[in-house]
């Protein structure tokens, strides 16, 4: 099932949005129309209850009131005033009416719910009751008359319900319009978006598959003076720095996972261009041929991985956040650190170095305190117990231009270290 896409979120969002807007504006704008309809309608029902009763208040006998209550009612409904009207007795018989065919007639259902009702509590308990007929489209109401305090007659007016069919046609129109403005609207802020947002994302996600394939070497551009550009600089900052980890990760040691000679030569070269003072410490271990040819492969990497494990919890204890191991390969180790941080540093490797390593030979071995192996030229000899030689050069007595002469002047205090019998750390202080 293929995901939805941010575009297709922001489209739906804005939809909702807009059915919801619409829905709101309309119903608030249907509610004012009501609102005024009904007072419309009680204004109309006070204006001809009054009419209604006071001719009915006339000095004049109940059938001349009532006629005259049947020519108030026809004109009203000829005036279009009111849909139509009667007046039935307390016995629910019609005794007057707008509509000639309704004399002589019973009232119907509500008529008689209307007596009941006038039966059980008087004239306040029937004044101002309507019926809503949603079939015929009207509202009626009843208006009760009385003399010497007694209800005489009830008169039933009918009003048509047209107006609150207007009130949702006067909505409809700019419910419509309001509908259409929101629309362009949401259309236009879909477009703003899309350039403003979707777009940077899309770029996004493409350069990190394309990264994700192997090619570090990208960046994006976007402009956006805001926190997608600053976004888009922290992305191509980090494939720079993926391109370096992936070229060191190539250069690295597969034994010790350590930067190799390329990293190292740059390391160096940095500090040389940057004006730091460094001192670069190279580590070899003393008799490692003999103990790997005695014990075989497996047993002289663990003294590899043993050694680089000191260097490393040397500079953690002892050094600082700046400080690096490399391994050029075999038992050959280089450290930069900071001057004021080597003593401390090669005093730990020498320490640990000296007590970690016996764990590697045979109880045999450790209480001859040597090794039987042969040399190169296939002599038999005594090897003693490894030690670790740690050759020191620093841009802090004289001044170093290159890597090159790093290397030159440490080849020659590796030499005077390796003359020790003993593990140690020379540093060469050597002013030119």
């Amino acid at each position: 099932m293929k995901a939805i896409t941010l575009k297709s979120r922001i489209i739906i969002l804005l939809t909702i949005f807009t059915i919801i807007t619409t829905g709101t504006f309309v119903t608030i704008q249907l509610f004012h129309e009501l609102e005024a309809v009904n007072r419309s309608l009680e204004y109309k029902v006070k204006d001809y209850s009054d009419q209604i009763e006071r001719a009915y208040g006339l000095s004049l006998s109940s059938p001349d009131k009532l006629n005259l209550l049947a020519k108030l009612l026809n004109s009203l409904k000829q005036e279009g005033v009111i849909k139509s009207a009667y007046v039935f007795d307390r016995s629910g018989k019609i005794v007057a009416s707008s509509e000639f065919g309704l004399l002589e007639s019973k009232g119907d259902y509500s008529d008689f719910q209307i007596i009941d009702k006038l039966q059980q509590g008087g004239m306040e308990f029937i004044k101002g009751e309507t019926v809503v007929d949603k079939t015929s489209k009207t509202v009626s109401v009843y208006i009760p008359l009385q003399e010497k305090e007694t209800v005489q007659f009830i008169v039933r007016v009918f009003f048509s319900l047209g107006d609150i069919w207007d009130a949702f046609a006067g909505v409809y129109r700019p419910a419509l319009a309001v509908g259409i403005l929101f629309i362009l609207i949401n259309v236009t802020l879909g477009i703003f978006l899309g350039r403003l947002v979707i777009e940077p994302i899309q770029i996004f996600n493409e350069a990190a598959k394309t990264i994700a394939s192997g090619h570090l070497d990208l960046s994006v551009a976007i402009e956006t003076n805001d926190e997608l550009e600053e976004l888009a600089g922290t992305f191509n900052f980090m494939t720079k720095e993926l391109a370096k980890m992936k070229e060191r990760a190539e250069n690295a040691n597969p034994l010790t996972k350590l930067p190799g000679n390329i990293v190292i030569m740059e390391e160096a070269e940095k500090r040389i261009k940057e004006g730091q003072k460094f001192t670069v410490i190279y580590c070899d271990l003393d008799n490692f041929k003999a103990f790997n040819d005695k014990y075989g492969i497996h047993k002289g990497d663990e003294a590899i991985k043993l050694t680089a494990e000191i260097f490393k919890e040397a500079l953690s204890k002892k050094g600082s956040t700046v400080d690096f191991i490399g391994h050029e390969g075999g038992d050959d180790f280089i450290l930069l650190v900071s001057p004021e941080h080597a003593t401390d540093i090669t005093q730990y490797i020498i320490s640990e170095f000296d007590a970690r390593i016996r764990i590697l030979y045979s109880k045999e071995d450790l209480e001859k305190g040597c090794i039987i192996s042969t040399t190169r030229d296939g002599a038999v000899c005594q090897f003693p117990i490894m030690t670790i030689s740690l050759a020191g050069v620093s841009n802090v007595h004289r001044a170093i231009n290159n890597y090159g002469e790093i290397t030159n002047i440490a080849a020659e205090v590796k030499k005077k270290a390796k003359k020790e019998q003993r593990s140690c750390f020379i540093l060469d202080k050597r002013v030119s």
